[in-house]
């Protein structure tokens, strides 16, 4: 099976397999520079696993607080309902990174479902079974 023509950044050959019928595997294919570079650069913009799901909880929670005050008589409905919107806006951010993350994913995910779907290809075309075995 032939295998990627790239040097790896630890300068070892890649163990890739060429894909769309070029000597190079996705990762160092040239015609993939640009798309590797953004979805590279998208890496360090997003937070940590998890994060806007527990900020969504958080929020969540402090409206339940603020609702038990304003019904205690502890916090003024004026203020309280100034309150609600402001952390209602920044749920509603949450939100929306979230679906950007989801969209993002899911482009990733058909990316990913291309390069095998290719891999199967070449397999078929070389004889390849499951588990690299001929």
């Amino acid at each position: 099976m032939r295998k990627c023509a790239g040097i790896t950044q630890a300068g070892t050959a890649c163990k890739g397999t060429p894909i769309d019928g070029s000597q190079w595997c996705y990762v160092h294919h040239p015609a993939h520079a640009e798309e590797r570079r953004k979805n590279g650069s998208k890496g360090g913009k997003r937070g940590g696993r998890g994060r806007p799901v527990s900020e969504l909880a958080r929020l969540g929670r402090r409206l339940e607080e603020l609702a038990d005050k304003v019904l205690n008589g502890e916090v003024n409905r004026g203020d309280a309902a100034v309150a609600g919107q402001l952390l209602g806006a920044s749920r509603a951010c949450y939100k929306d990174v979230l679906s950007a993350t989801e969209e993002t994913l899911s482009e990733q995910v058909e990316e990913l479902e291309a390069i095998a779907e290719e891999q199967r290809i070449q397999n078929r075309k070389h004889g390849v079974r499951r588990g690299g075995v001929r």
